[in-house]
């Protein structure tokens, strides 16, 4: 692509392959086997999310959990969105929170960083208002946390937004986890922005 600069690359345990890429009019990103993570389209995928939760969200939300922090781009737009908001982040991969650090901005959101297994985390150790799961090992969404035990711990939350990819033969499975999630949370709206679909979960029925 004209005018893309390739700033870093490296070999990371739990995403293969990271490269940094710099383009014009995207500014950086962070990419691994190809698929940006952070950056670039992954914050307009964000910001069409977070608007549509945004119009009659009533409730104040003061403590936010994200699992797959990334880059940290998803960090940057809370952090604008609830400015005042206690946020935590949950990473397993260092080089990528390292990356984040170097071409993103990540150190200038406030956010209280955890290098850690999901697995290993406690996830009652706050009350958190907001969840978010954007756990991806390049384009695949971790078998255990479509677990009906995991789930059941997100649904004890007043608000939770998961993130999965719907392109090609990622399409069928991403229903068929919609179709789960409906079972466990009381409203489930499905929201298609560019190659992905976004659940967005509540425990009450209220407005979207």
């Amino acid at each position: 692509m004209l005018g893309t600069t390739i700033l870093e690359e490296r070999e990371s345990k739990y995403n293969g392959h990271l490269r940094v890429v710099r383009t014009f009019g995207m500014g950086n990103y962070i990419q691994a086997g190809g698929l940006t993570q952070s950056g670039g389209i992954v914050e307009s995928i964000w910001k069409s999310t977070l608007k549509r939760i945004a119009v009659r969200e009533k409730r104040i939300v003061k403590n936010i959990l994200i699992l797959g922090l990334g880059g940290g781009t998803l960090a940057k737009l809370l952090r604008k969105k609830y400015p005042e908001a206690k946020i935590t982040g949950i990473e397993i991969d260092p080089i990528m929170i390292e990356l984040g650090k170097k071409y993103l901005k990540l150190d200038d959101y406030n956010i209280d960083i955890k290098v850690a297994d999901v697995n290993s985390y406690n996830l009652y150790t706050n009350r958190f208002d907001l969840v978010i799961v954007d756990m991806y090992s390049g384009d695949n969404f971790p078998k255990e946390f479509e677990s009906e035990e995991f789930l059941k711990k997100l649904s004890k939350f007043p608000i939770v937004i998961i993130n999965r990819l719907y392109y090609g033969d990622k399409r069928p499975d991403t229903v068929r986890f919609g179709n789960r999630l409906e079972k466990i949370f009381k409203k489930v709206v499905w929201h298609y922005p560019e190659a992905n679909l976004m659940f967005i979960l509540r425990n009450e029925k209220q407005g979207s």
